[in-house]
């Protein structure tokens, strides 16, 4: 981009929920908003972290009509009918979709009901994982996810691996433009704030915190976390906070009545402020079978906490082996246990380090990328 920003009309369509597409989605609209751009978001609910509305922030909700004839709700052709009323009223420059599934093959359908009219509007498709490693590989999806990213204007991914399985998994066109761009946070709000109360309240001062957030989804593993804080704690005082809620929690819990750790493991359910809980943590540990980016991990690096994670997918991208913490392969839960106490045992250099690679997803160095794109494709449009 030049120095003179040419501000835009930007829908942007996303999940209104605490997973993190929907989290990136808002934090990227309301970065723009800032910087004067005009952002109209979509979506059945407004986002979660979606804070306010102000003169550069619009909600348009998707109403899906209840009708006996439907056994489900008709979500896609709702959302196509939002997207065509807003481009063509709000007079939108273009679309940014977060999520391949249904967000992107609605778009298209929007776009093509307006074509008619003559009305163009481009494209951007953001893939943010399980929509293509996932949802997307399902053989009731894949026809769709292909023709829609072969039919958005531009296709970014939140990692080089995220990239690299799109494009192994689904017949890309050969010609298609897809850029990696990382996701991010707003370092200036999200950062340590260390509260010694909130502390006391989980552990004794001589005892380790280690801790874990998640949806609690088996891709996340998290009886390994178990298992990894029992290996700790069978080595000096401990205690696990696991932040979240999800269809394992029962399970988890089960075993953690089965290994004697009740005591010693917190279960907090869904918490709006991550970064308090994450600024009390010692150590955060993602052993996930696959991560696209793993946005929890620099959540937490951003709260100076070390990561230990598994190597898969995009992990490897933001926790820097041996410098923000380790990655190891999936389920070594022996090699992750003696990785915490290297960590523990040079923790300065570890906090310090996860504190300054977090740095290189600031949202100030990730924003200008995302224009950059979007003066491409929504200015070739208008020369065409």
């Amino acid at each position: 981009m030049g120095n003179d920003i040419r501000f835009m009309k930007i829908g942007i369509v996303c999940f209104p929920t605490l997973g993190g597409s929907g989290i990136v989605a808002t934090e990227l609209g309301m970065a723009l908003a800032q910087k004067g751009h005009e952002i109209h978001f979509i979506s059945y609910k407004q986002p979660y972290r979606l804070e306010t509305i102000n003169n550069n922030i619009d909600f348009h909700e998707v109403i899906i009509p209840d009708y006996p004839l439907f056994e489900t709700p008709q979500y896609v052709l709702a959302l196509a009918s939002k997207l065509v009323e807003v481009i063509k009223f709000e007079k939108l420059d273009l679309v940014h979709v977060h999520y391949a599934i249904p967000n992107a093959s609605a778009a298209f359908l929007a776009k093509q009901i307006l074509a008619t009219e003559g009305i163009q509007v481009p494209v951007i498709t953001t893939l943010h994982g399980t929509d293509i490693t996932l949802v997307g590989k399902d053989p009731s999806y894949e026809p769709v996810v292909a023709f829609s990213i072969n039919q958005s204007e531009m296709v970014t991914c939140v990692s080089e691996s995220l990239k690299q399985d799109t494009l192994k998994y689904f017949n890309v066109s050969p010609n298609k433009q897809i850029e990696v761009v990382p996701n991010f946070l707003n370092l200036d709000k999200f950062k340590r704030v260390f509260d010694q109360g909130l502390r006391s309240k989980y552990a004794e001062d001589d005892e380790k915190v280690i801790m874990h957030a998640s949806n609690f989804r088996k891709v996340k593993r998290v009886e390994d976390v178990i298992r990894i804080f029992k290996g700790i704690r069978e080595k000096l005082p401990a205690k696990l906070i696991l932040v979240g809620d999800g269809p394992k929690r029962s399970s988890l819990e089960k075993l953690c009545r089965s290994e004697n750790l009740c005591d010693y493991i917190h279960f907090t359910g869904k918490v709006a402020s991550v970064e308090r809980m994450l600024s009390i943590a010692d150590l955060f540990v993602l052993p996930s079978e696959t991560e696209s980016f793993g946005l929890a991990a620099l959540e937490a690096m951003a709260c100076e906490v070390p990561v230990i994670s598994s190597d898969s997918g995009g992990l490897p991208e933001v926790n820097v082996n041996g410098l923000s913490g380790f990655t190891l392969p999936v389920g070594d839960v022996e090699g992750m246990v003696e990785k915490a106490f290297e960590i523990f045992n040079n923790y300065e250099f570890f906090s310090n380090s996860a504190k300054e690679q977090a740095e290189n997803f600031n949202i100030l160095n990730i924003l200008p990328k995302y224009e950059e794109l979007y003066e491409q494709i929504v200015f070739k449009e208008a020369v065409n």
